[in-house]
């Protein structure tokens, strides 16, 4: 059984422009990072009062040296994880400090309404083009944000994008502010990693992110709620089926799929039939659901169930 389930297949490549989604309820510590884009501070909280915007002011970002090449740290934490030293939170970790590069797309604006001319027919302006950031749509049909972590990987990906460097919180904060899900690094590559939702909002709030499968705090939760079920003998968690990738070249990797990154694993008392099996779980789905911590750490689940031994 699965809940709120997420594609396990690769993004689509095409990219499209980000349209208008409806607002969505954001932290206070997001919503005031997001507020100050435009106000009288830069986005790294330096006054632009004073500032002559020439010489070293002028600087439109911290990366004038940038060489485009691929942050360092997050190599290296790839590296481990292709050769199972490392995990899935080590890469989510090197992202803290790495630059990437987030994709930015011309978009045709609606041509001007003119006046009318001798005839009654309007006249229009000439079309406009804007910028926008670009979203993907993941197979199960939530907004992915796509970043890059080389210059050369996204202009293969696509070649008339424009690369904006950021660091990855950066980026991460404009994923929630688009209402993406899903940070996907490199799409199109020979090694894509998906970082998911729960990742995405740690990254932007800067703070450590520890995957559900592996969150003692969660598991508890789960086996508290369970608790309230008497013919549930015991809870165990672990990664999920959509936690590991796959590589260009066949391997697997231990981390960067799409999800379900959670299989929560309940132990039955022997005995019990359909009904009773599915009372239990409606009731376990909405005990979880009301949770704040199990919304807050868990992207997508896959339930399954055992009969415990005797």
């Amino acid at each position: 059984m699965e809940s709120q389930p997420s594609g396990t297949g690769p993004l689509p490549g095409t990219p499209a422009a980000s349209a208008a989604e409806p607002p969505r309820h954001l932290p206070g510590h997001i919503a005031a990072a997001l507020a100050r884009a435009g106000g009288a501070a830069d986005s790294a909280g330096q006054p632009w009062a004073g500032r002559s915007l020439s010489g070293d002011d002028a600087r439109i970002h911290n990366f004038d040296d940038d060489d485009g090449a691929a942050d360092a740290g997050y190599l290296a934490a790839r590296a481990d994880l292709l050769a199972g030293e490392g995990s899935e939170a080590g890469v989510v970790a090197s992202l803290a400090t790495a630059r990437v590069f987030v994709p930015i797309l011309a978009r045709l604006a609606e041509e001007a309404e003119g006046a009318a001319d001798a005839q009654g027919d309007a006249l229009h302006g000439d079309k406009q083009a804007d910028m926008a950031l670009v979203t993907l749509k993941a197979p199960d049909g939530r907004t992915a944000m796509p970043a890059f972590t080389s210059a050369a990987a996204l202009k293969a990906w696509h070649p008339d994008a424009r690369p904006v460097a950021v660091y990855a919180p950066r980026a991460a904060l404009s994923a929630v502010a688009e209402g993406a899900d899903l940070l996907v690094l490199d799409p199109g590559s020979d090694l894509p990693f998906v970082v998911r939702r729960p990742a995405v909002w740690a990254l932007a709030q800067q703070r450590t992110w520890t995957p559900s499968y592996a969150d003692p705090e969660l598991a508890q939760t789960l086996g508290e709620a369970a608790a309230g079920f008497p013919a549930v003998r015991r809870v165990e968690i672990h990664p999920g089926g959509g936690v590991a990738s796959l590589a260009a070249d066949g391997r697997q990797l231990p981390g960067g799929g799409a999800g379900p990154e959670l299989r929560v694993q309940l132990y039955l008392e022997d005995g019990l039939d359909a009904a009773g099996v599915q009372s239990i779980v409606a009731g376990l789905n909405e005990a979880w659901a009301r949770n704040e911590l199990f919304a807050e750490r868990v992207d997508s689940i896959e339930l399954k169930l055992q009969r415990a031994a005797p």
